[in-house]
Formats: C-alpha cells, sequence, structure tokens
C-alpha cells in the first residue's frame, strides 16, 4: 500500500523522462557481445528515457572513474559550478567480490547521498531467483552531481530484474524528486 504523499509525488513525476549514460564494466565484453549494456539501453528506449552515451571499460578503477567523472562533469564547470547533464547513469559490471570487482568502491566514492534502500530490494528480490547467491551482489545506487548512479550486475537477469521491478517504474519520480 503506497502513502498518498507517494501517490501525490508520483502524479507530480508522471511523464517526467530522463537523459541517461550506460557504463559496461568488463575484462571480456565488446559492444557486440554486449547484452547486458544493450537490455539497460533498451528498456530505457522503451519507458521514454533518452540514452545519450554507452561506453565499455575494463575493470580496472581508474577506467571506472575517469568515464564517471566524465559524466558528472558538465563541459563548461570552470565557468559556473552547475549540475550534471545527465540524469542517471547505470553501470553493469564488477559489482560482486571477486578481486577485479572494483565498481561499487569507485562509485561510492562519487555519492553525495546513497540510496541504500535499491540495494536491499535488489537483494531481496534476486533472492527469490537466486536464492542466498543473491548476497554476494553489492549493488548500490545514489546521487552524485545530482545524477541518479545505479550500479548492476552482468548477469542478464539480474539487470532485468533491477530495470524492470525498481529502477524503470520510479525512474520518473527519481528525477522529479532529485530536482526539489
Amino acid at each position: 500500500m503506497t502513502s498518498d504523499s507517494a501517490n501525490q509525488h508520483r502524479d507530480n513525476a508522471q511523464g517526467k523522462t530522463a537523459r541517461c549514460a550506460v557504463l559496461t564494466i568488463s575484462d571480456t565484453r565488446i559492444a557486440e557481445t554486449d547484452s547486458g549494456g544493450q537490455t539497460i539501453i533498451e528498456l530505457l528506449r522503451t519507458a521514454g528515457h533518452t540514452v545519450t552515451d554507452y561506453t565499455l571499460v575494463k575493470d580496472e578503477p581508474t577506467q571506472i572513474q575517469s568515464q564517471l567523472t566524465s559524466w558528472l562533469t558538465p563541459p563548461d564547470s570552470s565557468l559556473t559550478p552547475q549540475a550534471s547533464p545527465l540524469d542517471l547513469i547505470i553501470t553493469t559490471g564488477g559489482t560482486g567480490i571477486a578481486s577485479r570487482d572494483t565498481t561499487v568502491e569507485v562509485v561510492q566514492r562519487l555519492l553525495d547521498k546513497e540510496l541504500q534502500g535499491f540495494g536491499e530490494l535488489f537483494r531481496m528480490l534476486s533472492y527469490q531467483d537466486v536464492g542466498p547467491a543473491a548476497m554476494l551482489s553489492r549493488a548500490v545506487a545514489g546521487l552524485a552531481n545530482q545524477t541518479l548512479i545505479f550500479t548492476l550486475p552482468g548477469s542478464p537477469n539480474a539487470i532485468k530484474l533491477a530495470m524492470e521491478k525498481l529502477i524503470i517504474p520510479e525512474l520518473p519520480h527519481m528525477v522529479w524528486e532529485r530536482g526539489r
């Protein structure tokens, strides 16, 4: 059951769309084999959002941070501090516990505000599909320079779950809410 204020906020956010970027983090994928990144792009576009950029980087902290920072920094930021031109960045890959999985640490350093509920809900929903292996996902989300950032695992099933059950349904509300 949703509260009246949550329903009012969703009504206020109705029709809001997001300018988005997608970052795949992988040591093995290339654009032609990146089904996870392509799934994110397709789902965002189907929901009416605009994907302005898509990039792949190796699971190297400096590459991840460099790409995210370039998206979070407006081109003319030297003149006047301002928010990023993006509303949303979604990363896929590097959220597990392997030694090469560094996405979460990089993203957490960039966040101004963390949305703890995303990781909690994602793991709860994942548990229904994969059982206790859900605890191996360190998916996080939050705001960096007024841009929403979500880190998703590389698994296509996990991506679809996060996008269809959590991100897409709430994205207009989040875009509206962070701008208040």
